[in-house]
């Protein structure tokens, strides 16, 4: 258990974005730019969700969602891997090496970095070869970011028996953040497609700029939050209750500056 005042401990920047910006071109060297630019240790996490969907439909292979979420079989499990493991992610870390970011490209299995076990079957979905996450390797991270390295995570984990399962990006993100959480002073930041959380979902000058969780109380009372924004505040208010300095969901024009929501304890 580490005792440092929080005060005291280095920052660390995690940014996690979803597979729209990392799929568009002008949107992702915007994204890598502004995350080159943020000064002190820090850690990408990304989606490709759109990629892989495009390439299993050019094998032949269909996609089934439900809820949202991908199930995962033998032939897409090799889609998600070729892509996020390598055709996204390595894009990615490229890219940041033409910014002098000193950037590795990992999924969990490397280094030992994120186990995870295979979701059992829920309300009779079986997702198939999804992982749930047990563990992420501080020491491993910590030695990394300390020597200057800047990880760029895809969303696969492995099981710790030789089996790589598809998991969430958010859920990687957010469990990376709580594991750093005692050993530096972590902002998770979302990048979103609205400025922040909106008081009006249609109206990008309603943002919301600091949300608590007495606030957040307020806003489901009288209706200001609800729908698919409230699991996302949700999520972000466990984070910092878990020991994540702040969450932050902004745009990727504001990544580095304080516009944008920020969730605190």
């Amino acid at each position: 258990m580490n005792n440092t005042p929080k005060t005291a401990l280095r920052p660390l920047t995690i940014v996690k974005v979803g597979g729209a910006i990392v799929e568009d071109g002008n949107e992702l060297a915007l994204l890598l730019a502004k995350f080159a630019a943020l000064s002190g240790p820090k850690i990408l996490v990304h989606g490709g969700g759109r990629t892989a969907t495009k390439l299993a439909s050019s094998l032949g292979i269909t996609t089934q969602m439900v809820g949202g979420r991908r199930i995962t079989d033998n032939e897409m499990l090799r889609i998600v891997t070729m892509v996020y493991g390598g055709l996204v992610n390595k894009n990615i870390v490229a890219q940041l090496q033409q910014r002098q970011v000193n950037a590795l490209g990992l999924t969990g299995a490397d280094m030992d970095i994120i186990t995870s076990h295979r979701r059992p079957p829920r309300d009779g979905i079986d997702y198939g070869l999804v992982g749930d996450i047990d563990r992420v390797n501080t020491p491993i991270l910590t030695r990394l970011l300390n020597d200057g390295v800047t990880p760029i995570l895809a969303p696969l984990t492995h099981d710790g028996r030789g089996q790589i399962l598809n998991t969430n990006a958010d859920t990687i993100a957010a469990s990376v953040a709580y594991a750093l959480a005692s050993v530096f002073r972590v902002t998770l930041v979302y990048i979103f497609e609205k400025p922040g959380v909106l008081a009006n979902p249609d109206d990008d000058s309603s943002l919301i700029p600091l949300i608590t969780r007495p606030l957040l109380q307020q806003y489901v009372a009288d209706g200001t939050i609800s729908g698919g924004m409230l699991p996302k505040v949700q999520n972000a208010l466990e984070a910092v209750e878990k020991g994540v300095d702040s969450v932050v969901i902004q745009q990727v024009e504001a990544l580095g500056t304080g516009f944008g929501t920020t969730v605190k304890a």
